[in-house]
C-alpha cells in the first residue's frame, strides 16, 4: 500500500468524522463514529468502519445506506477527488468484542477472589495479616 493511499485514508477518516459530527441537516448521523477507513488499491471501493453511541445497529445500517449519496458527494468535495470510490459501510465489532473481553476478565477476577476467600476460611491458605 502506497504512502499516498494511506494519506488518503487518513484524510477521509478525518473528513468523514467531521462531516458526521456536524450533521447540519439533522439526518441523524451525528451519533455515528468512524473508526477506520480502507480504500482499495484501484480506488474503486472505500470501506468505512463505524460505531454508534445510542440505538440499534440495524437503524444505523439503514440510515447510512439511505444517505450514502449525500456522504459520498460531501466527501468528494472535501477530498477534491476526481473519482470518488463506492462507499461500503461496515459495523466495527472490535469495540463490542473488547467490551466482552473486559467483562470476561472481570468475572474471572471476581471468581478468583471468591475462591481465595473460601480457601482462607477453610484454612488452606494462611492469612496475610
Amino acid at each position: 500500500m502506497g504512502v499516498s493511499l494511506k494519506r488518503l485514508e487518513s484524510l477521509a477518516l478525518r473528513e468523514l468524522s467531521a462531516l458526521l459530527r456536524r450533521d447540519d441537516s439533522n439526518r441523524g448521523l451525528s451519533g455515528v463514529g468512524v473508526t477506520e477507513v480502507r480504500i482499495t488499491n484501484d480506488l474503486s471501493y472505500m470501506t468505512i468502519y463505524y460505531t454508534f453511541y445510542m440505538g440499534k445497529k440495524e437503524n444505523y445500517d439503514a440510515l447510512l445506506e439511505k444517505h450514502k449519496g449525500y456522504i459520498r458527494h460531501e466527501l468528494a468535495k472535501k477530498l477534491k477527488a476526481r473519482k470518488m470510490p463506492e462507499l461500503i459501510f461496515k459495523f466495527d465489532e472490535s469495540l463490542e468484542y473488547g467490551n466482552h473481553i473486559n467483562e470476561v476478565i472481570h468475572e474471572m477476577n471476581e471468581r478468583d477472589q471468591k475462591i481465595k476467600e473460601e480457601a482462607k476460611e477453610k484454612g488452606l491458605i494462611p492469612d496475610e495479616d
